[in-house]
């Protein structure tokens, strides 16, 4: 190692990200890759965080007290490659001093896109109808076969109406969809009446007289099960539920059952409670799309959240405050 090269910050990753922002790293950094790209186990992630003095983790990876703990006194920042951070104890971090980064607003299209592609599949049931094909249950066309639901005059209720809320029904009135909201802060006039969208104060009354629901919210400690059992026991039996935000905005046991039951007639899910793990119960299930939290999987989305990793590091080193710093006490 030179000497130029021991004067750069030790930066550890725990996941492999794309070439060229790992290359792009390797210039400005002393870095440490995941050639293997498998996650690391909690022992693995102590050893990271005491060999680093920025360490860049993944939303897979869970960013405990005691492997803040087992931070170096060099460790002075975590600069997460994602924009949810629930998965840090950020409290311990604000405790050790440690400066907390994400990666927001470069995942809204991206995950907009995803979400109203859920919203025309589970209505239509695109993955059932090319899972008979494939089965070689197709015999022709058929007039009362495969039948679902358009969606244009339908009501969208979208739940968390921040920045990928508004994308959706963006694309949503493209589609003919009136959009409704329930959102913790009712939006300016003006951004309200560019959706013509109809605010609810009340998320009981509105999910009650939906057709398609889309959640959109954040995971905070208020929005756990913020669709729990009760609530989702008002959706109509002919409407659809969409979530590619966080798993455990939902009560997912509940939420099978309605399924099974056709309660609830369809679900379009890129997120889950317990994810990766899937209840095998949801794998049962014809009435549902089933996603491996693939919402901001694009190569360009990618490339532009390692690109805010770098120039929040660059500007933390340079001694400034980094663009895009987590407010610890918010939280």
């Amino acid at each position: 190692m030179t000497a130029s090269s021991r004067e750069k910050p030790r930066v550890v990753l725990t996941r492999k990200l794309p070439e060229e922002i790992e290359t792009r790293m390797m210039e400005l950094f002393d870095v440490q890759l995941n050639d293997h790209d498998q996650p690391m186990d909690h022992d693995a992630l102590k050893m990271a965080a005491s060999q680093a003095d920025v360490l860049v983790p993944t939303v897979t990876d869970h960013i405990t007290a005691d492997v803040i703990a087992a931070g170096s006194p060099k460790l002075k920042m975590i600069a997460n490659y994602g924009a949810g951070v629930d998965h840090i104890d950020l409290a311990s971090a604000r405790e050790r001093q440690i400066t907390i980064t994400n990666t927001p607003d470069v995942l809204t299209e991206d995950t907009a896109d995803m979400t109203m592609a859920l919203i025309l599949a589970v209505p239509r049931r695109l993955c059932e109808a090319e899972r008979a094909l494939r089965a070689g249950e197709w015999k022709g066309w058929a007039p009362t076969w495969m039948l679902g639901h358009r969606i244009n005059g339908k009501r969208l209720g979208i739940v968390g109406m921040g920045r990928i809320g508004q994308a959706v029904a963006k694309r949503a009135r493209g589609f003919g969809l009136s959009i409704h909201y329930h959102n913790r802060n009712r939006l300016h006039p003006e951004t309200e009446a560019e959706f013509e969208a109809t605010y609810w104060e009340s998320l009981d009354q509105m999910l009650a007289r939906m057709d398609i629901i889309s959640i959109n919210c954040p995971h905070t400690p208020a929005t756990y099960h913020l669709l729990s059992a009760r609530r989702l026991r008002l959706i109509q039996s002919h409407a659809y539920l969409v979530n590619t935000a966080r798993g455990s905005v939902v009560d997912e046991t509940e939420l099978i059952r309605l399924l099974k039951e056709k309660k609830i007639a369809g679900a379009g899910l890129d997120v889950y409670e317990n994810g990766p793990a899937l209840s095998p119960k949801l794998l049962e299930l014809d009435n549902t799309v089933l996603l491996p939290h693939v919402g901001s999987a694009t190569l360009e989305g990618r490339v532009d959240m390692g690109e805010k990793v770098i120039i929040n590091i660059k500007t933390f080193i340079d001694g400034h405050r980094p663009p895009d710093r987590v407010l610890v006490d918010v939280f």
